[in-house]
């Protein structure tokens, strides 16, 4: 099941799309429908809040409309709407793994660069935009403006001292993020805020698709293409810290809380990799892709 957030008019609501990912269907209002009361989840945060109850209830209203025959009647056309970030405004900063993908840490330096112990940074809420949006280049900032492709995790219950074993059990689903990042601003200042978090510069979506319909999400394929050429292909296979291990580590001694969203590295392929490296400029157009997931795709500015 894929929840996504749209904006239709002047209103935002949570959906579902359908399978064909040409239709959505409003949540709320299906539900309203369904048994005449309001009161389902007006925000993807609130849903994810309520844990597998938001889940199942969106399962059950699914059901139902089918059962019903009122797709034609409650689904929407994606055309008719806006599609939105899944989670427009993080509550938190996203957790970020960095040199998560072996080839990805010697492209960036050497074998010595292959991290022993996870290594984790974090970029603002206030970077966060959408599919389809554009990027801003930041010209004015960055003359080394990059891309990373990686899977992101959305944890939906709150825990500390999660058990690697037990980690999978705290996530919600799973979507893409492009980890854009200001090299020359990262190189300048010495850690990784600031040329993490320039606004816009933390694409994701287009959806998050719910953990049920991820068989093993480290076992995912992931491809980024640049104006169609293919920059960055792997696999999730080749983590060197599995999500299990990133969910344990970073919750030993910090909740982790419904809705917090965690980006798990990216892999070999990155601007700064090429010699001479192939930073981002303007007319750009990015897309990754992850398997089981889908596409997200952004232009820069």
């Amino acid at each position: 099941m894929k929840f996504a957030t749209f904006q239709n008019g002047s209103s935002t609501f949570t959906g579902i799309v359908n399978e064909k990912n040409d239709c959505v269907l409003p949540l709320a209002a299906a539900s309203e429908r369904m048994d005449g009361k309001a009161g389902f989840p007006a925000s993807m945060l609130e849903g994810i809040a309520r844990g597998e109850d938001f889940y199942n209830e969106a399962v059950k209203i699914s059901e139902w409309v089918k059962e019903n025959q009122l797709e034609e009647e409650l689904l929407i056309p994606l055309g008719q709407v806006k599609l939105l970030p899944p989670i427009p405004k993080p509550v938190k900063n996203i957790f970020c793994v960095g040199k998560n993908y072996a080839e990805h840490a010697i492209e960036m330096g050497s074998k010595d660069d292959i991290p022993k112990h996870v290594m984790v940074f974090t970029k603002s809420p206030t970077s966060v935009t959408g599919h389809d949006m554009k990027v801003m280049n930041h010209k004015e900032l960055t003359e080394e403006l990059d891309y990373e492709g990686e899977l992101a995790v959305v944890i939906g219950k709150k825990g500390r001292a999660i058990k690697r074993e037990d980690a999978l059990d705290y996530v919600f689903g799973y979507t893409i993020i492009n980890d854009l990042t200001a090299r020359d601003l990262q190189a300048r200042h010495k850690q990784f805020f600031i040329g993490k978090s320039l606004d816009t510069t933390c694409p994701m979506g287009p959806w998050i698709v719910h953990k049920s319909a991820i068989e093993n999400p480290n076992n995912l394929d992931i491809q980024t293409k640049v104006n169609g050429e293919i920059r960055q292909d792997s696999n999730t296979g080749n983590f060197i810290f599995p999500i299990e291990e990133i969910i344990a580590v970073l919750s030993q001694g910090m909740t982790l809380e419904p809705g917090d969203i965690i980006a798990t590295g990216t892999p070999a392929g990155v601007g700064k990799g090429f010699n001479p490296p192939r930073f981002l400029k303007s007319g750009d157009v990015i897309e990754i892709t992850v398997e089981n997931i889908g596409a997200l795709k952004n232009s820069i500015e």
